[in-house]
């Protein structure tokens, strides 16, 4: 029986996804797998029961991918899951800031206690006059799920919209509208669009990719939108370019010391995926990931070792091998099975960066000897049979 160790509230249907044999633990030192949500796990330290940790949300800043890939423990996010709620907080954001809402609201509250405010609104209401959605060019700078749902939304509310993703993949692109305009860099984007909205990971890549050479290129009077994560835009560069109108509004759902305090910053408590219907469908697919590797050995949206899908076990034992990506490993491997004249009757290898993984499903099950025999070759960090 598996047992899940919850460092996070996880909403009770992802629970309920997980199969009946399945049980939740209160010590992590019993656990074979965690899920997650923002506890912050850089400090802690992992009992080697633990196999996976599945992160009920996208953004995977609050685990440490490394020492996990390092320790075998598969780090699992849940990409799409809480993509509509995140893009219906964009373009909410939109609306906020081109409609000058904000303004218009605090005005409101600062006079809630006039008894003529009915009056006196019709007078102070000129001030925050704004502008529409249609017509304006917006820029998307990240073509994921939050990407391509924000874009088409946008079409749909007549915006023309422009995008660049690197790496956009053949799924996303499928759902992308024929109505956006793929462009070849981010200085395009920043060249030809009035609202530009983030949706990048943040890596040692994209860290402050939003700077005093990017706000350069832009329009005047720009405004920008980030619900991706705030280390992608440099502060004290965003604040000049505050300062001088070539940012006209900073709306973001991720607010520190510094941007809290910017005049013109619409921000929000990090309240993307702050649904019920995101909660529920991220704790869902976490709790459909550990199973899956936990049981099958499958590996679905790792964001530390590759994905890899052999089904259900059905042979008489399955072998899931995490190792690291160097040569000769598949011959090691191999070599003990064959030699005690075991067929295999499929194999399947993907690697990742520096690190691989390998799942070979046998006609007959395998000794314990010749697992202990796998687990010493050179490079192999984790082994399990599966039956």
């Amino acid at each position: 029986m598996a047992k899940i160790f919850c460092l996070n509230k996880i909403a009770v249907q992802g629970l309920d996804a997980l199969p009946e044999e399945y049980a939740i633990t209160e010590d992590i030192n019993e656990a074979d797998a965690i899920m997650v949500r923002s506890a912050k796990m850089h400090d802690m330290d992992l009992p080697e029961s633990i196999k996976a940790i599945a992160r009920a949300g996208a953004g995977v800043n609050n685990i440490p991918l490394e020492k996990c890939a390092e320790e075998g423990i598969v780090v699992f996010n849940t990409p799409g899951a809480n993509a509509n709620g995140v893009k219906e907080l964009v373009i909410a954001g939109m609306l906020v800031a081109l409609r000058n809402l904000k303004g218009g609201m605090d005005w409101v509250d600062a006079n809630k206690d006039d008894e003529t405010i009915d009056k006196d609104m019709e007078k102070a209401k000129g001030q925050f006059a704004g502008t529409e959605l249609k017509g304006k060019n917006l820029g998307i700078i990240g073509l994921g799920a939050i990407g391509v749902l924000t874009a088409n939304a946008a079409v749909n509310l007549g915006m023309h919209v422009y995008g660049y993703d690197p790496y956009l993949s053949v799924s996303n692109a499928l759902h992308l509208s024929n109505h956006v305009h793929i462009l070849k860099s981010c200085e395009e984007v920043y060249r030809q669009c009035d609202v530009i909205s983030i949706h990048v990971p943040l890596s040692d890549d994209t860290k402050e990719m939003i700077n005093k050479e990017a706000f350069s290129v832009m329009k005047d009077g720009t405004v920008l939108l980030n619900f991706a994560r705030g280390g992608l835009i440099n502060d004290d560069d965003l604040k000049e370019a505050m300062e001088s109108g070539k940012i006209s509004k900073y709306v973001t759902d991720f607010p520190d010391a510094k941007t809290a305090g910017f005049e013109n910053t619409i921000a929000f408590p990090h309240l993307g995926a702050s649904t019920e219907e995101s909660e529920l469908n991220c704790a869902i697919m976490a709790a459909e990931e550990i199973a899956d590797y936990l049981d099958n050995g499958n590996i679905t949206h790792s964001v530390n070792y590759p994905d890899l899908d052999m089904g259900p076990v059905h042979q008489a034992g399955r072998v899931t091998l995490l190792h690291r990506n160097i040569p000769n490993m598949l011959n090691s491997i191999t070599a003990v099975v064959s030699s005690e004249n075991i067929n295999i009757a499929k194999m399947i290898n993907k690697s990742r960066g520096e690190y691989a993984y390998t799942v070979i499903d046998l006609d007959t099950r395998i000794a314990d000897a010749s697992v202990e025999k796998i687990k010493e070759i050179d490079g192999m960090i984790r082994v399990r049979v599966l039956e």
